[in-house]
């Protein structure tokens, strides 16, 4: 990259022009190579000031600087990673291998650099007599543990393996993603005219669009979850229902150069050889030591309290299932490829709720409309479009948003719809983060979703789950775009794996209050409210399936947990997950949400490492944290909405997550909140 992009890349994102975006199409991979090489190089420079400083010890020139230190990186990292997930290339793929490495050895010169470490832990040592406010004293124990953490206390050759073995993974965990996105990408299969018989109207044009994508004619099956749930929901063919399941469950499971099995065995030999290097008996305690919970052990205890309740209703949701199928002459055993279709025949009998006809009354963005609604009536947030400013594909939006007193708070872009150079998922992070140092920040916020996009002129329909979804990622959204911190180490996101899913878990419950249904539940033709008597039986169908989905996620949890909380790694991980399966009576009828091979929320990187759980743990909390509202008699109730935003979505890592809990809720959670949830309490 030229000095004048790179001088671009500073004008465009600096904070007296925060409304810009840097031009993505100007941007090719290998600019973004010699970038990282000039960032890294920078940042390494500056690094070494910080450690050869003269002057003794203090916040301000160690803890301070180091916050100062790596902008250019940050921001050219922010900026790759965002193409890399949503619009990849070939060239993109490229230098993410090469430079995924490259990162993990830059990070770990700095976290073993032994000079800087001594000035850290010297200011450590002595932090009481220091006269830090509260928040200093936060990130000064963040700092520290942080460089612990990473082996700033090893020794010898012990510091050199940690590095290797810290570059090593970074490799692995690219290559895993960049698998399941060439086994993603790759499969297109075709569906005759004669097979869309009894497929609702929005998945046939979402096939037909797919296919068009591609370059092909007539309808194809994907791998997206936006298309391949719905196929295997209401397609009435049962072999080319278990043909699509069983390529949408092999992902990364197949002989051959997109092969899993080999990287994701090699990744957990390594990180029980790192867990030992840094002292810990298993990767899940050391994972887990730095989290509310604490230890594999509480955490065990919790999925498996769950996992009694949940196998109990799933396997009696299975025999329900296997009557209906052979009342309808399907005399076969059950099958995990048929559940979806069965359960989908038994929701309408029981609740008479379709949920094709169903889709109409939520529309995209008539559901975005409803995020930012609930973001308004709950915080005071307003969100102007900018159709003028362009991200890094057409279909990705940007709105200013802008708090109740007129002052910006930031950016918002929403990257809604599937397609061959997006990795599958939905997520959220940020071209820039909030803080306030040297004049501040506002942040640069993003979503990414896999919806099926409609046919030209028709509207995008989304099913309820996936409102739920475009509902999740909003809430982590807003607590990127609420961060109201100091220090960018603190900012947003930055808090404990299992209490980062609370503020987004808990904005789905504002899906279905009534007062947002009745305004943005519209019908897409005829613009018809969804009718009071819908919105019952939904409710009423709130649970409806809960063992299957909670069945579905707690198995991946505890085997994520299980492979992580042994000492030595297993020598073939699909034998073990087999084993960990029958342990638990697994009913034959249901798979883990994610196999091992395309389990990419464990394998791609280490956020959710031995920490799958944590969607669980937080939603303890926000089941109990909604009560909350309940408790008030509003959904919106002023005081409530304001405890929390002040001490859960604008307080970053600023506190404990616990202690900032509390002081929302005024007491600990009630960890029976998630089983009244879930409709497994008594």
């Amino acid at each position: 990259m030229t000095e004048s992009q790179i001088e671009a890349f500073d004008s465009r994102l600096a904070f007296p022009q925060r409304q810009l975006l840097p031009d993505f199409e100007s941007l090719a991979p290998d600019d973004f190579a010699a970038a990282f090489r000039r960032a890294m190089d920078a940042h390494a420079a500056e690094i070494e000031a910080i450690a050869g400083e003269a002057a003794e010890p203090d916040f301000e020139n160690t803890i301070l600087a180091l916050e100062r230190a790596g902008r250019p990186l940050s921001r050219v990292a922010s900026l790759f990673f965002a193409l890399a997930g949503a619009h990849t290339s070939e060239g993109i793929q490229q230098v993410e291998r090469d430079v995924s490495p490259a990162l993990s050895r830059h990070g770990s010169r700095i976290s073993l650099d032994a000079a800087l470490f001594a000035r850290i832990d010297a200011l450590f040592e002595r932090r009481a007599e220091a006269g830090l406010g509260a928040e200093e004293m936060r990130l000064l124990e963040r700092t520290h543990a942080g460089f612990v953490r990473s082996g700033a206390r090893l020794a010898g050759d012990d510091r050199q393996r940690f590095a290797d073995i810290n570059a090593r993974l970074a490799e692995l965990g690219t290559g895993f993603s960049q698998n399941v996105l060439a086994d993603e990408s790759a499969y297109a299969r075709p569906v005759a005219e004669t097979d869309l018989a009894g497929l609702p109207a929005f998945l046939v044009s979402a096939m037909a669009d797919a296919a068009a994508e591609r370059g092909l004619t007539g309808h194809v099956v994907t791998l997206s979850r936006s298309i391949v749930v719905p196929f295997l929901t209401y397609c009435p063919d049962r072999g080319l229902r278990e043909e699509v399941f069983g390529a949408w469950t092999r992902r990364g499971e197949r002989e051959g150069a997109t092969d899993n099995r080999p990287v994701l065995a090699e990744i957990l030999r390594l990180r029980a050889e790192k867990a030992r290097l840094l002292g810990f008996p298993s990767f899940a305690a050391y994972k887990l030591d730095d989290t509310m919970a604490g230890t594999p052990e509480t955490v065990e205890a919790l999925l498996r309290r769950v996992w009694d309740k949940a196998r109990e209703r799933a396997e009696a949701d299975a025999r329900t299932l296997a009557t209906l199928a052979a009342s309808g002459g399907d005399n076969a055993p059950l099958g995990a490829a048929d559940w979806r279709f069965h359960a989908e025949k038994r929701r309408q009998a029981e609740f008479a709720i379709d949920e094709g006809a169903l889709k109409s009354y939520f529309q995209l963005d008539r559901m975005i409309e409803a995020a930012f609604d609930v973001a308004g009536r709950l915080f005071g947030l307003r969100f102007e479009p900018l159709p003028e400013i362009r991200a890094w594909h057409p279909d990705a939006r940007v709105w200013r948003v802008l708090d109740a007193d007129g002052t910006e708070r930031g950016l918002f872009i929403g990257d809604y719809f599937a397609r061959t150079s997006k990795r599958s998922g939905a997520w959220m992070s940020a071209l820039r983060s909030q803080h306030r140092i040297d004049g501040g920040q506002t942040p640069v916020i993003y979503n990414v979703c896999n919806f099926a996009k409609p046919a030209r002129g028709r509207p995008a329909l989304l099913s309820v789950d996936d409102a739920r979804t475009l509902f999740h990622e909003f809430g982590h959204a807003l607590h990127g775009l609420l961060s109201d911190v100091t220090y960018p180490s603190l900012a947003g996101t930055a808090v404990a794996r299992d209490f980062v899913e609370l503020p987004s878990q808990l904005f789905e419950h504002w899906l279905t209050v009534p007062a947002i249904l009745e305004r943005h539940a519209l019908h897409a033709e005829t613009g018809e409210p969804l009718p009071a008597a819908k919105m019952r039986k939904l409710e009423a169908a709130r649970t409806f399936d809960a063992g299957f989905d909670t069945v579905e996620f707690t198995a991946s949890a505890l085997v994520d947990l299980l492979f992580h909380r042994e000492r030595e790694a297993p020598a073939d991980p699909m034998a073990r997950e087999a084993e960990i399966l029958a342990g638990l009576g697994m009913p034959r009828e249901i798979v883990m949400r994610h196999r091992s091979p395309h389990f990419a929320h464990i394998f791609s990187g280490d956020g959710y490492s031995a920490g799958y759980y944590s969607y669980m743990w937080s939603e303890v909390l926000d089941a109990d944290a909604f009560e909350a509202f309940g408790e008030a008699g509003d959904p919106f109730d002023a005081q409530t909405a304001g405890r929390l935003r002040r001490f859960v979505y604008a307080a970053g890592d600023s506190d404990d997550p616990a202690a900032l809990y509390e002081r929302f809720r005024g007491r600990a959670p009630d960890p029976d909140a998630l089983m009244r949830k879930r409709g497994f309490a008594a």
